[in-house]
């Protein structure tokens, strides 16, 4: 079973991630409801999924080779943690050895091979970044790490956990449109900048933009009418305060944990938008 910080009994998930809501989980464990199924639309690392105990899970990413890497992780279990970590040795941990495998990725059709260096790249590059260019190539730089961190014990723990799942890969509105009463949607979009120059949205090819921030909030309202619950992590802004003003929100301070600067990883402001089902 993947290591668990005590007093707060927290599991990592097996990937770094951007934006990863590890920090922050009990701010949305205390606020998610109960219910038979959690959707999470932008599943991103999981760590939602592996740090609740709903029956069953429904995990949509727009990103095709995390939720690939899931599907096979899923199905194929120890298989795949052994291969993969072949590619864990002193030797593939250079720069040239990097960017050698990095091309691989960005060229193979063999889909367990792409799954197993999806690992290694998330491990090996800069800060735990997934990032595409606009051909939808892995363009992640180099990390210089000492002795990258091998997850074994948490990709154990997520194929046990990922028995109560399912994985897509769709839009995000297709995954909240499939739920139903008894359901609880959590999402995780890639947040709001916080500045003109601040646009990091590149976890998939094509980004997040505003109009689509909006669809989500007026989703999530809408939702509400069946009475199914819907809480939105984002950026405090005043634009969020704008197209989330009819749902509950709850403000927080967080550290940033992306940056090249470690010295202005600063406190940001984030806000968790509560949609309340509707009794019916």
């Amino acid at each position: 079973m993947a290591k668990k910080d005590h007093p707060l009994n927290r599991v990592r998930p097996p990937l770094k991630w951007a934006g990863g809501k590890y920090q922050v989980l009990e701010q949305i464990r205390k606020r998610l409801p109960p219910g038979n199924r959690l959707i999470e639309p932008f599943v991103g690392s999981g760590v939602v999924f592996l740090n609740t105990r709903y029956e069953h899970y429904s995990l949509n990413d727009v990103n095709k080779d995390l939720i690939s890497f899931y599907r096979i992780l899923q199905t194929d279990g120890e298989k795949f943690i052994n291969y993969a970590r072949t590619f864990f040795n002193p030797d593939n941990n250079s720069e040239d050895a990097y960017y050698q495998m990095r091309a691989t990725f960005n060229s193979t059709t063999d889909q367990f091979l792409k799954a197993a260096l999806f690992v290694y790249i998330n491990k090996h590059g800069f800060n735990g970044l997934c990032r595409y260019n606009s051909k939808g190539k892995n363009n992640v730089p180099f990390g210089r790490y000492a002795r990258p961190y091998y997850p074994e014990a948490e990709l154990k723990y997520f194929i046990e956990r990922s028995r109560h799942a399912v994985f897509t890969c769709d839009d995000f509105s297709a995954a909240m449109k499939q739920a139903i009463p008894g359901d609880v949607v959590y999402c995780d979009p890639p947040y709001v900048p916080l500045s003109d120059t601040a646009n990091f949205t590149a976890y998939s090819a094509g980004g997040f933009n505003a109009s689509e921030q909006v669809e989500l909030a007026e989703l999530a309202e809408s939702l509400t009418e069946q009475g199914i619950t819907v809480i939105v992590s984002n950026h405090y802004t005043r634009f969020t305060r704008e197209i989330y003003a009819r749902a509950t929100k709850y403000r927080f301070d967080v550290r940033r944990t992306i940056s090249r600067d470690g010295a202005n990883r600063g406190l940001v402001s984030e806000v968790l938008a509560v949609f309340k089902g509707k009794e019916s």
